[in-house]
């Protein structure tokens, strides 16, 4: 999957005629790669979920490329079946993402029926492997039962098996476990990568828990307001992050002090930039504690400093 100075904007009525245009997503360049995992992160409402769905068009692009498997994508209107069996996504709320009308055997039978799916051995089949595959076992006991007899963590595995019944090579992650008790997150995401591995699966994994990218991901997309202002190998950002913002973030980790408690520091002083009318120049720069003379008035743009690893901030020229 290879996204290419993907834009989506969203318009918003004001008034009877008037209209904002509210800038989600605007020019982020990615590619996701079989047997990687890509963490995008950064704070709520910088864009992270709105690019993973517009990576599957469940939100129509604006503007940019969508390619996939080499072949352009962007703006196709055909059937999207072949797309579907390769692209899959997990939700963030398990709780909201399954029919409570439905049993676990009809929730992971219907993506395969719908994609054509008929030979009902084949299904059963299917079902009874992806179940034992998230550790759902004896798989046979859960599959008369409904979402509001499973706990978070079992739930959010229907989840994880259901986008992986179709056997897809392209997945989004959207905070799969933000939701789950703390106990249980370990547990699933350690599951999740073994399945990664075995499947050589691509992975966008979008968090804004900026500590478990560390153990999860192969690279991380650090995103603020629309765009990627770094990127490059996890442990090589986490270990020597350049941009102001990357910096703040990982300062926000919580750690202990000398006297065994723990403390956060705020991310950045300030309000996230408003969409809808960003400041000039870096959008960053209102809130960053480097800022200089360019930064309100010239937009940095994505460039490699190092081996790999890219920033966008003017004080890497």
């Amino acid at each position: 999957m290879k996204l290419e100075n993907l834009k989506t904007y969203y318009i918003l009525r004001k008034g009877l005629f008037g209209r904002l245009v509210v800038k989600a997503v605007d020019g982020v360049t990615l590619e996701f790669k079989a047997g990687e995992i890509t963490a995008v992160v950064g704070e709520s409402g910088c864009g992270k979920t709105t690019l993973g769905r517009t990576s599957l068009k469940l939100i129509e692009p604006t503007d940019g490329k969508i390619i996939f498997e080499d072949r352009d994508i962007t703006h196709y209107k055909g059937d999207m079946k072949w797309f579907r069996k390769k692209a899959q996504i997990i939700f963030q709320d398990p709780f909201q993402s399954l029919n409570p009308y439905h049993s676990i055997y009809e929730i992971l039978s219907e993506p395969l029926v719908v994609l054509g799916e008929k030979d009902r051995s084949v299904i059963d089949e299917k079902i009874i492997s992806v179940l034992n595959e998230v550790k759902m076992t004896p798989p046979e006991e859960y599959l008369t039962k409904y979402p509001h007899m499973l706990s978070g963590g079992q739930r959010q595995r229907i989840c994880i098996a259901r986008a992986l019944l179709v056997d897809p090579i392209y997945l989004v992650a959207d905070e799969p476990v933000s939701m789950i008790d703390a106990s249980s997150r370990a547990e699933i995401l350690t599951m999740f990568r073994n399945i990664q591995k075995e499947r050589d699966l691509a992975v966008m994994y979008i968090t804004h828990d900026i500590a478990t990218t560390k153990y999860f991901s192969d690279l991380i997309a650090v995103m603020y307001a629309g765009k990627i202002v770094e990127y490059g190998p996890t442990k090589k950002v986490l270990k020597n992050p350049l941009h102001p913002y990357t910096q703040a973030l990982i300062d926000a980790v919580p750690d202990p002090d000398p006297n065994n408690r723990f403390r956060m520091r705020p991310v950045v002083p300030g309000e996230p930039p408003n969409p809808i009318n960003p400041p000039p120049g870096c959008r960053f720069h209102p809130r960053c504690p480097k800022r200089f003379e360019p930064c309100d008035k010239e937009e940095p743009v994505l460039k490699e400093v190092e081996s790999g690893h890219y920033v966008a901030c003017h004080l890497f020229k």
